[in-house]
């Protein structure tokens, strides 16, 4: 019988971005200002900080970086968990900074499912993008109900690729066999070692094409205003070229993005991560140690080769 170990609690951190932004303005204030306009700017926050408690009005920030598998969904489900059991669909908004080239169908396909919890729910969604958002990163991307993008970020490539290579002409040099087994016609259609046959092919292909094809009506029910037929060719384009095709709906870049809504909401960033095993925290503090260690280490080794070395001068050296 096989026994599932729990999860590890995963780590949450919560980061309150108007009271860092205020912090900082103060200190630049406090270095910069005389005393008639420092007093001036402490009454401007104060009166950004009443004019927020009075809309109670908040924004959550979440981050995804996407690899090859889409692994920071693991996150990503927690912190909308944790979001939809708090937040108040309606009134609050979320906010996702996104960067991923794509991957796997499977991984970003759950991702984008995860977003859509949050359209479900009734929340408006703001997917904002400065560097890529691409295959299944724009899959996760057309969820939004309003997509940013900084003028230069990479936008699109709606299509599917797959790719592998051969190996059975080698093997057949050296008269090697591979000898596959399957129950099931199309159980394996295309293989690395073994001869792959036109019918295989062509059965993989049509895999890809059906794969392509659930893409652009995911993107084309998400995204109704974009004419999937001229975009979903697999290119993909920078900022201002994904505008005019309407893969986005505005240039501008999360830090602007955030700024501009800071003075009407409270804007929350959240961040999860799995917490550390007792192996994993002894490595990381064997690492710092070694890290601290190790310069002082090299520095007595160095001054005691100096000291042989100049020993070793003293002794050649004839005397008188």
């Amino acid at each position: 019988m096989l026994f599932h170990l729990p999860k590890l609690p995963a780590e949450l951190r919560i980061v309150h971005l108007n009271s860092r932004v205020e912090q900082q303005r103060r200190r630049i204030a406090q270095s910069t200002m005389g005393r008639i306009e420092q007093l001036q700017f402490a009454a401007q926050l104060k009166k950004e900080a009443v004019l927020r408690k009075k809309h109670n009005k908040k924004i959550f920030v979440l981050d995804f970086k996407g690899d090859i598998q889409a692994s920071a969904v693991e996150q990503l489900r927690e912190e909308i968990t944790m979001i939809l059991a708090t937040a108040k669909a309606g009134k609050d908004r979320i906010v996702l900074r996104l960067e991923s080239p794509g991957g796997v169908v499977h991984g970003y396909g759950l991702a984008a499912a995860q977003l859509v919890r949050l359209r479900d729910a009734g929340f408006h969604l703001t997917i904002c993008v400065d560097k890529v958002a691409a295959s299944g990163g724009y899959m996760m991307a057309c969820i939004a109900s309003e997509i940013v993008a900084a003028p230069f970020a990479i936008l699109g490539s709606i299509g599917v690729v797959a790719q592998l290579p051969n190996f059975n002409k080698l093997l057949r040099q050296h008269n090697i066999d591979y000898e596959v087994f399957t129950a099931g016609e199309y159980k394996r259609t295309v293989t690395v070692f073994g001869e792959n046959s036109e019918e295989g092919k062509a059965k993989f292909e049509q895999e890809l094409q059906q794969t392509h094809q659930l893409f652009k009506h995911f993107v084309e029910n998400y995204r109704p205003q974009l004419n999937v037929s001229d975009v979903a060719t697999g290119e993909h384009w920078y900022g201002e070229d994904a505008l005019k095709l309407k893969l986005v709906d505005k240039l501008q870049t999360s830090d602007a993005y955030l700024l501009e809504h800071l003075p009407q909401h409270d804007i929350y960033v959240i961040n999860t991560r799995k917490k550390p095993t007792l192996g994993e925290k002894l490595s990381l503090q064997a690492a710092q140690m070694a890290q601290s260690v190790l310069p002082v280490v090299i520095e007595t080794a160095r001054e005691s080769l100096m000291k042989l070395s100049q020993r070793s001068i003293e002794l050649r050296d004839p005397k008188i």
